[in-house]
């Protein structure tokens, strides 16, 4: 997505669009679109603000409940995502796998197993060691 025009040159095209200047006239005397510029000065005549408008994307609902859920997980660390959202739907606040999921990531909470213990060298069949297997007759 491209950059947001400077602060100066918003300024600049209102000021020269205030003194008389058309839109159209201010918009190739700054190089910019004629809908830029009407935008522009609709913005600032509703706001009186020059700075761009908010960009970005939407937020999650469960922003709303961030110290809930993160009191829950604090609580019981070795829950489960379907448990965590049985939770969350026991409180009336409807949500999906993959919402907390990315709920999660936001918050830089990772749910990785710890690795089981690592069986030790006697355990394993080593090549020399022979099979033992049940079925088979003893001689």
């Amino acid at each position: 997505m491209p950059k947001s025009y400077s602060a100066d040159l918003r300024k600049r095209v209102i000021e020269v669009v205030a003194s008389g200047t058309s839109r159209h006239e201010a918009a190739e005397l700054f190089g910019i679109a004629v809908s830029t510029a009407v935008k522009w000065w609709q913005h600032w005549r509703e706001t009186g603000s020059t700075a761009p408008k908010p960009r970005g994307g939407s937020t999650s609902r469960l922003e709303e409940h961030t110290t809930l859920i993160l009191g829950l997980v604090k609580e019981q660390p070795d829950s489960t995502f379907k448990e965590l959202l049985a939770a969350l739907r026991k409180r009336r606040i409807r949500s999906s796998r993959s919402a907390l999921w990315r709920f999660f990531e936001r918050h830089d909470i990772t749910f990785k197993k710890k690795p089981a213990c690592r069986r030790t060298a006697t355990g394993r069949r080593g090549s020399g060691t022979p099979a033992l297997d049940p079925r088979a007759r003893l001689a």
